[in-house]
């Protein structure tokens, strides 16, 4: 006998999903402006769409709908069909071309890119951004443009330089199907349709090793790089491994088909490549998907409105995989975390940090007080609405703001300089009992 297509908790996922997004139409977030001598903008475009399930198949692909109604008449007549109401809500991603001198080549991104003057706003940026890299026109009738996620003030990363204004909008395709994606190979190497379920499995969570030599030694050369790699190992970031339900290959990516010129490469260069590499070479396509930094920082904001509402939970703190910095990060940041923990049970619940290895977004939070809650600092978290059950606010929201983190990368600075102090003593001692041993035997 033949299995049930799906899970019996999907139908409530699509209805919770509809719900959310209804919620951001009706409430939209706050416009940041930009920070003080930082005129960049970039929108990223979070594209859902419903995939049916064998049991509930639809009677047609077309989807249009009828643009003269409003977005919450559309969004509920979309949601009312039995095979929405059944079928597997999915997130498109894209995989980056591996380029050179790109911050984050080869990493798994949302649809997006730099606003250009041209653009009227920052949606205008994310829709001809997804048109330009994947193909994708999101102004057709069979798209809802829903709303925005919290903007954000991306920084470098430990620093309190600006880099951009991140603006994510939500777009919902109301077709069965999707169409052919036409892939631009200088931006986008693959497209991924992950299922909402399992970005929220807790099965799926796991850590992204980031080699942080880089930023430790930019002019220090490749044994100095390889000095501070060994001694201070990996930094360690939370992340989701992807489990894609259809993919899309862009062929013409240069290396999809290996060929001899890229195998001829001289030892050292082999050698460098291996020793300072972020575990794997990011163009590798068998490498596992994982979901970690900036996006799933933005993810986070929007996955927080879902149930189970365990996102904060099954997040774990950045910290170092040499041991002896990992016990003095964990030592240093017991009693912060605890208050932060306990914080968290009596407010607002934050969202996962959308920090990596070289950048920062930063939290926003409104301006009640007459501060500027915007300035640029280390924050490494969104800010959003949490809708789980039970410290919600009078009208079922409360401000998401960076108390996970709140002191946690000062804390992580002090205990770098603790770890070189107590590497250092302990190299002193190790050079002073092998020189007095020396020195016995010599006399």
């Amino acid at each position: 006998m033949a299995e049930p297509a799906h899970p019996k908790h999907t139908p409530g996922l699509s209805q919770h999903l509809h719900g959310v997004l209804t919620e951001l139409h009706r409430r939209p977030y706050p416009h940041v402006p930009n920070p003080p001598d930082c005129k960049k903008r970039a929108s990223v475009a979070l594209i859902l769409r419903i995939k049916p399930t064998y049991d509930h198949w639809p009677s047609s692909s077309t989807g249009t709908s009828d643009p003269s109604l409003s977005i919450e008449q559309r969004l509920q007549s979309f949601f009312a069909q039995p095979w929405v109401q059944h079928g597997d809500p999915e997130v498109l991603f894209i995989k980056r071309a591996s380029r050179v001198g790109d911050r984050w080549t080869g990493h798994v991104a949302l649809p997006g890119g730099k606003r250009d003057p041209e653009d009227v706003d920052d949606r205008a940026a994310a829709i001809r951004e997804a048109s330009e890299e994947i193909g994708l026109d999101l102004t057709t009738d069979d798209v809802i443009s829903v709303g925005n996620l919290p903007e954000r003030v991306v920084t470098t990363s430990w620093g309190s330089i600006p880099l951009m204004v991140l603006s994510p909008f939500v777009f919902i395709t109301t077709r069965s199907d999707c169409a052919t994606l036409k892939l631009q190979p200088t931006e986008v190497a693959s497209t991924h349709w992950i299922p909402l379920r399992a970005l929220l499995s807790p099965s799926l969570r796991t850590v992204e090793y980031v080699d942080m030599s880089q930023r430790f030694a930019r002019q220090g050369g490749f044994l100095t790089r390889l000095a501070v790699r060994s001694l201070m190992g990996w930094m360690q970031f939370s992340a989701v491994r992807l489990l894609p339900s259809e993919t899309q290959q862009c062929t013409s990516v240069p290396g999809f088909v290996p060929d001899d010129t890229n195998q001829k490469t001289s030892l050292m260069s082999r050698f460098k490549s291996w020793s300072l590499s972020n575990q794997a070479d990011s163009g590798d396509l068998n490498r596992p998907l994982l979901l970690w930094g900036l996006t799933l920082g933005i993810l986070a904001d929007f996955l927080d409105m879902l149930p189970p509402h365990t996102a904060v939970e099954l997040w774990k703190y950045p910290t170092f995989t040499a041991p002896d910095l990992r016990f003095i990060v964990s030592v240093l940041t017991f009693h912060l975390r605890k208050r932060n923990a306990r914080d968290v049970k009596l407010g607002a619940r934050p969202n996962e940090t959308a920090a990596d290895s070289e950048t920062a977004a930063l939290p926003v939070t409104p301006n009640a007080d007459g501060h500027d809650h915007n300035k640029v600092g280390i924050g490494g978290l969104g800010v959003g609405r949490y809708y789980g059950p039970g410290d919600r606010a009078v009208d079922g929201t409360s401000y998401a703001v960076g108390i996970m983190l709140r002191g946690y990368y000062q804390r992580l600075r002090m205990a770098i300089w603790l770890f070189l102090a107590w590497r250092a003593a302990l190299g002193s001692a190790a050079a002073i009992t092998v020189w007095r041993f020396l020195r016995r035997r010599l006399q």
